[in-house]
């Protein structure tokens, strides 16, 4: 796909269409993320035009949330990894931040109530359908890579890592 000029309003209106076509072609049975619920919602702050909520099925947790912010100039996606640390928290904490320097175009940081999210953004001139499958693929394997650690460390008393499957 080519480029799309931002300059005018309504171009950010053809990235928003991008993003819709690409969630429904992964809702359809040839879909490759196992996305498995899409909400989108008309935003009414100044600083971003739309977003998605994404749900992804996923191996060590459950469900894998995205959230697709689009802005003005960019597309800044988020992925919910864990809740705060309860435990160790130092550890997690210098766990997640030696993990960022393997990670490409995401980084791990704190959000509300210190809870633990993996975040990043590009260009909105450049999102199309394989920077999207990148997101998604992305947000799915590093959350899946680091939350068993992660969570052993953070959560002793209620997390317990799955046994792998075969």
């Amino acid at each position: 796909m080519p480029l799309v000029d931002l300059s005018g309003g309504d171009q950010l209106a053809v990235v928003a269409r991008r993003i819709d076509a690409w969630i429904a072609r992964e809702r359809s049975p040839e879909g490759t993320f196992g996305l498995v619920a899409a909400e989108r919602q008309e935003v009414t702050d100044r600083t971003a035009s739309h977003r998605w909520y994404l749900r992804f099925k996923g191996d060590e947790k459950d469900a894998i949330t995205v959230w697709l912010t689009l802005r003005q100039r960019t597309l800044h996606h988020e992925a919910q990894f864990m809740p705060a640390p309860e435990a160790h928290r130092a550890e997690v904490l210098a766990y997640l931040m030696r993990r960022n320097a393997e990670l490409y175009g995401m980084a791990f940081c704190l959000g509300p109530e210190d809870a633990v999210y993996l975040v990043g953004r590009v260009p909105a001139a450049l999102v199309d359908d394989d920077e999207l499958d990148r997101i998604a693929g992305s947000s799915i394997v590093y959350v899946d890579d680091h939350y068993p650690t992660a969570m052993t460390l953070g959560h002793p008393s209620i997390y317990r890592r799955r046994p792998r499957r075969s």
